[in-house]
């Protein structure tokens, strides 16, 4: 996977500052929350910064595309004003969520078992199936025209960037292979993105000793 995935030059042409950290994660023992997840969570909490620089350039980046951050927020602004309450979901969403937290910085998890091709970032067309839950139904959307997405060959599997997550790749108990995507723009350091994989790969590792990881940088040449 890791060599296939794609950053579409539509998307490169609207930020050439973006870079992402992609990591693969195989062997994953995965489980509910617990003490030690939590308080991953929690010392996050300590380090976060709401007004951080890069919060504001992932805002900026959304406008270009015709997307409101107030309305649907980069997940990093959105999890960086909830920093004090974030729940535990299972423990290897809950480590990248407090690494996302703790580094200010975008981060999505997902199924790699799920996938269907390799994960590509493109501006969508508006006419790809974007898999989700309305009124406690799984539903179907579609993005905007010229939205970015995330998607493999089956569809959207991430909206507006990092917005909102599909169902079916989601990252649950039963996960065992895990793709997570780390994303940046400037005035974000590389270093410190490199910096945030290696505390995600520890915190993988904290949870499955045995995990294998792999990593991959895109952009930011």
């Amino acid at each position: 996977m890791l060599d296939r995935i794609v950053v579409d030059d539509a998307v490169r042409t609207l930020r050439p500052d973006f870079a992402v950290l992609v990591m693969t994660a195989e062997g994953l023992l995965n489980g509910p929350g617990d003490d030690t997840s939590a308080a991953w969570l929690a010392a996050a909490a300590e380090h976060a910064v709401p007004d951080d620089p890069h919060v504001t350039a992932w805002r900026e980046a959304y406008r270009a595309f015709g997307a409101k951050p107030q309305r649907t927020r980069p997940s990093v602004d959105a999890l960086l004003r909830r920093a004090d309450a974030l729940p535990t979901i299972n423990k290897v969403v809950d480590a990248y969520n407090a690494v996302s937290v703790q580094y200010a910085l975008p981060i999505g998890g997902e199924d790699l078992d799920a996938y269907r091709g390799p994960a590509r970032l493109v501006r969508a067309g508006g006419d790809e199936p974007f898999d989700t839950v309305a009124g406690g139904e799984p539903a179907v959307e579609h993005p905007d025209e010229g939205e970015v997405v995330w998607r493999d060959d089956a569809g959207v599997t991430c909206r507006r960037w990092n917005w909102r997550q599909c169902v079916r790749t989601r990252i649950t108990e039963s996960t065992k292979n895990a793709l997570f995507l780390l994303e940046r723009l400037e005035p974000y350091p590389l270093d410190r993105l490199r910096e945030a994989g290696d505390e995600l790969a520890a915190r993988l590792r904290a949870v499955s000793p045995d995990v294998r990881i792999a990593t991959r940088l895109i952009g930011g040449e």
